[in-house]
């Protein structure tokens, strides 16, 4: 009955207490998810207990205290700032963080240093996927291998769970992501020794004393005083260098010039070559085109022989220069490495530093020799035979040429080349050499049987009398010499003048038949006769020595015929 009755009938000073203490709370203005000061009142095994003006202490466990060894500097009365997640839970306890209060505050840490790229301390504490777990200021970010040292590490031990300085490269606030780098440091103050290093040198010091660091096939790094300087391959001299691993070995010392030295990214570039005079400066004045000098042969490649012709000048043989007869022969079934020779010059650029030789040169030119075999008979090997022609080699010269099917008889027949075969040595005329070039022709070495013109001085507009040596459906072709070597075609069409008496069929081998020469090109070797044209020329003589007066008196064209034949007739009795 009591306890109903201090319910319904409060105590006034206990009333009182809790308007007190209500007011209280309401003057602390505590919000969640918020970060607030709270203090230290109690360190157990298990938990630290902290007063943050609320109802009741709140407990944080113990372990959210070990990290960057927090829990040695903590002690009763210790001020520190935790992460308010709940006033009163549903058991009516206050819901508090350290790990969530240090992780916010470091993230918004983190974007202000990502603005500026400001250093922070960071601790390496795992590994994952492409990366590492880097703990900065409670907060977990990633570190990708690329970014924890300016070189490949095979091993980073020595790195765990030690304190690093990073820079964050990288934040998604969407995703609650940061990316850290500890090369960029290493890089930045790499950068900011060599920037102060760089005030000492500038373009064109010579150093005496540069280290030789690494070498790959492009060109030798080197150390000058601290700093990192790259030695071109195409650097180290003025002519041709293999490998320069060939040339120096690590640790060597070496006197270079400075060429260059690029601010922004602070590379200096140095020179060997740059120490000594450019041979092709007055290569003009030391070598003529034309002339025969020695050399040494340093390289081989498919298309040609590199010949040292003295220190930093080298000349390049092409393979169409090597060998007379061959102008795709392989290299090195000519020349070798280390071999000595003597070479002609045919070009120098000094602009591109190149400079042209020749092997073949240096010899007699069987071009030269073979010119003078021109319409001249010679022996040639057959080397193949294609769909059109014949390639054969001139003996005892080693020249090829090509043999055409119209060059092998004046017939121009394809089927004479069924008539050769592969390795046969045959009789031919050279008729023209040209850009390196041979043709040669057969039926040169016989008498042309267009002569016959030439030798009958007959022309153009000239009856000759032939006979029949074929009859075709579309004319008829005729022999004009007696050896049946001259064989030409007449058409259907120049047959006869009336076009019934055209017809081939009524003609046949070995019939005379007069034909006049309507054409006649002995270069195209174009003929073209006409018994039609012989027949008109026939009528008009005959018509303007009888025709004019017999026919105004009704005499045929006929009669005039029989009676011209008559008349011949009886003078011939």
């Amino acid at each position: 009955m009591s306890t109903e009755q201090e319910i319904k009938n409060p105590n006034p000073l206990q009333k009182e207490f809790q308007n007190l203490l209500d007011k209280d709370f309401k003057d602390r203005k505590l919000k969640e998810n918020e970060i607030v000061k709270a203090t230290v009142t109690e360190i157990t095994k298990n938990f630290i207990v902290v007063d943050c003006k609320a109802k009741m202490e709140g407990m944080i466990p113990i372990e959210e205290f070990k990290n960057d060894n927090e829990l040695e500097k903590l002690k009763v009365g210790s001020l520190i700032d935790v992460y308010l997640e709940r006033i009163e839970s549903f058991k009516g306890e206050i819901v508090i963080s350290r790990d969530k209060a240090r992780k916010m505050k470091a993230w918004k840490k983190m974007e202000k240093v990502f603005e500026t790229q400001e250093e922070m301390t960071g601790y390496i504490t795992g590994k994952v996927k492409g990366g590492f777990i880097t703990t900065v200021e409670g907060l977990p970010c990633f570190m990708p291998s690329s970014q924890i040292d300016v070189r490949p590490l095979k091993r980073i031990d020595h790195l765990m769970n030690t304190p690093v300085k990073v820079i964050a490269t990288r934040i998604d606030k969407n995703r609650g992501n940061v990316c850290v780098s500890r090369r960029a440091v290493l890089e930045k103050s790499k950068n900011a020794e060599i920037s102060e290093a760089l005030k000492n040198i500038k373009e064109g010091d010579i150093i005496e004393n540069a280290i030789v660091k690494a070498t790959t096939d492009w060109g030798i790094f080197l150390d000058i005083n601290g700093i990192d300087a790259l030695l071109h391959v195409s650097d180290l001299s003025h002519g041709r260098v293999k490998k320069p691993a060939d040339l120096v070995t690590i640790g060597q010392k070496l006197k270079v010039k400075i060429t260059k030295i690029d601010e922004k990214t602070n590379r200096v570039s140095a020179s060997i070559k740059a120490l000594t005079e450019d041979p092709y400066s007055n290569i003009e004045a030391k070598y003529k085109v034309g002339e025969i000098y020695e050399g040494e042969v340093t390289k081989i490649m498919d298309y040609g022989c590199f010949v040292k012709i003295e220190d930093g000048i080298e000349g390049l043989i092409h393979n169409s220069e090597l060998d007379w007869t061959n102008r795709n022969i392989k290299p090195s079934k000519v020349l070798s490495v280390s071999q000595k020779i003597k070479f002609k010059i045919v070009n120098i650029d000094k602009d591109t530093k190149r400079v042209s030789l020749s092997y073949k040169a240096i010899t007699e030119s069987p071009w030269e020799k073979i010119k003078e075999k021109i319409n001249q008979e010679t022996k040639i090997k057959i080397t193949n035979i294609t769909d059109k022609a014949i390639f054969g080699e001139v003996l005892d010269s080693g020249l090829s040429g090509m043999l055409h099917y119209k060059e092998i008889s004046y017939n121009e027949n394809i089927e004479d080349l069924k008539k050769f075969k592969k390795h046969d040595i045959i009789n031919v005329k050279i008729i023209e050499i040209k850009d390196e070039k041979i043709r040669f022709s057969k039926r040169s070495l016989d008498k042309d049987p267009l002569d016959w013109f030439k030798d009958n001085n007959k022309k153009v507009g000239d009856v000759i009398t032939t006979k029949i040596h074929e009859v075709l459906k579309t004319g008829v072709k005729v022999s004009i010499d007696k050896d049946k070597k001259l064989i030409i075609p007449i058409k259907k069409i120049d047959l006869a003048k009336d076009a019934a008496d055209a017809r081939p069929e009524v003609f046949s081998p070995g019939n005379a038949l007069d034909a006049k020469i309507t054409e006649l090109d002995l270069k195209t070797r174009k003929i073209k006769l006409s018994v039609k044209a012989a027949q008109i020329d026939e009528e008009k003589s005959l018509i303007a020595k009888f025709g004019e007066g017999a026919t105004k008196s009704g005499a045929t064209l006929k009669g005039i015929f029989e009676k011209a034949i008559g008349k011949k007739g009886k003078k011939e009795k």
